[in-house]
């Protein structure tokens, strides 16, 4: 079951939560706080399982038509079932009807780190198009793809 989720410290709880169980993907402890952080600020939509969450996925406005997929999360033993599609459809459904034309969302560039690799996959079986790459925008050894999809 998707819900939204409006209590900015319970959307904080919910962030840390599955940030921390995913090291691989969230394991720099500066980036994951500012995650965890600015998705109290953030619409952010919640998978739940017997009312405990399974994933989420925050969303960040970034200009009058646009919206970026700020942070994505589901518990490593959830994944390959359809949740994250499933957080994701619900999440462009909502910003389309808000009026919304198009979604963004940053990651490692593919070719860098294999978990990345299959974020990047993810993100292109969901109809993402790549936009640009920013090589120092993180740092040298994570360059930023920038992913594009319209709504």
């Amino acid at each position: 079951m998707i819900k939204s989720v409006s209590d900015e410290e319970q959307k904080k709880n919910i962030a840390r939560q599955i940030l921390k169980a995913l090291p691989e993907w969230f394991g720099i402890p500066e980036s994951t706080e500012k995650y965890i952080s600015e998705s109290g600020e953030q619409e952010m939509l919640v998978a739940f399982e017997n009312e405990v969450p399974i994933g989420f996925i925050s969303l960040k406005k970034t200009g009058k038509d646009t919206v970026e997929l700020a942070v994505m999360g589901v518990k490593k033993e959830y994944h390959r079932q359809g949740i994250g599609k499933e957080l994701f459809n619900t999440a462009k459904c909502a910003v389309r009807d808000k009026g919304y034309s198009f979604i963004q969302v940053k990651t490692v560039q593919m070719g860098k780190y294999k978990e990345y690799d299959a974020t990047n996959m993810f993100y292109l079986s969901l109809g993402f198009k790549e936009f640009e790459v920013f090589p120092t925008l993180w740092d040298e050894w994570n360059p930023c793809q920038i992913y594009v999809m319209a709504i």
